[in-house]
């Protein structure tokens, strides 16, 4: 399995998403430039955090303009698998792959700690290797991370099983909507959280909750192409 791990002027995850890629589940990796033509190489290509562009105007508006993201939705549409963290998960939103958008935390203060999610759908790609309803520990970063969206398009989310994890209990960091934390588009292949999974993949850095995330993926996509799985 081949990853793409897409770079901006801004984005300061590539690195720890590259690392968790090669070390977690040793597939191939590449950096891919914002500049990019053609991400036909690719399986799975992840959307980094950070401040893409210093997230002038707002978080991810101008690098849904970049010349990669025409090559993303080409992606998506021919169903490769699309994950989209922190600032990822905004582009995401702006660039139309995803409902909604992410707006100020509600207490308007960046929020930087541990995180306590529930796997609200364990079966789309990216979850498979969790458990129904499991809490998992990933860590946060973020000012922009309250996901909103009108009633319409929260119950269209709700009905179509495209919530795939919720802040639990009642530590929702940052406002928002039925303590969204992360979802997918219809078809289950585009991902976005704010939450770093790439951040959770060793209990050196304080959980392995999110190594799952990448291992998921592996066997998604090995068990789509009849390759055996090892786990």
């Amino acid at each position: 399995m081949k990853f793409a791990v897409l770079v901006f002027p801004g984005s300061n995850c590539d690195i720890d998403c590259y690392k968790a890629v090669e070390q977690t589940i040793g597939q191939e990796v590449d950096y891919v430039w914002h500049t990019a033509t053609d991400l036909s190489a690719y399986d799975c290509i992840l959307v980094p955090g950070g401040f893409s562009y210093g997230d002038y105007l707002r978080c991810g508006a101008i690098a849904r303009f970049a010349n990669v993201m025409n090559e993303v939705k080409k992606a998506a549409d021919a169903g490769k698998y699309i994950l989209g963290i922190c600032n990822g998960f905004q582009i995401l939103t702006e660039a139309n792959l995803l409902p909604g958008a992410l707006i100020r935390n509600n207490g308007l203060k960046f929020r930087c700690h541990q995180s306590p999610l529930e796997v609200v759908n364990n079966q789309n790609p990216f979850t498979r290797d969790y458990e129904q309803g499991e809490v998992i520990s990933i860590p946060i970063a973020h000012g922009e991370g309250n996901y909103f969206c009108d009633e319409a398009t929260l119950a269209e989310l709700q009905a179509n099983n495209q919530i795939i994890f919720r802040y639990a209990g009642d530590s929702n960091p940052n406002g928002s909507v039925d303590n969204i934390a992360g979802i997918s588009n219809k078809v289950g292949n585009v991902v976005g959280m704010m939450p770093h999974p790439e951040r959770a993949v060793s209990e050196i850095l304080g959980s392995a909750d999110g190594k799952r995330m990448f291992t998921s993926i592996l066997n998604a996509w090995r068990e789509q192409h009849g390759t055996a799985i090892n786990g």
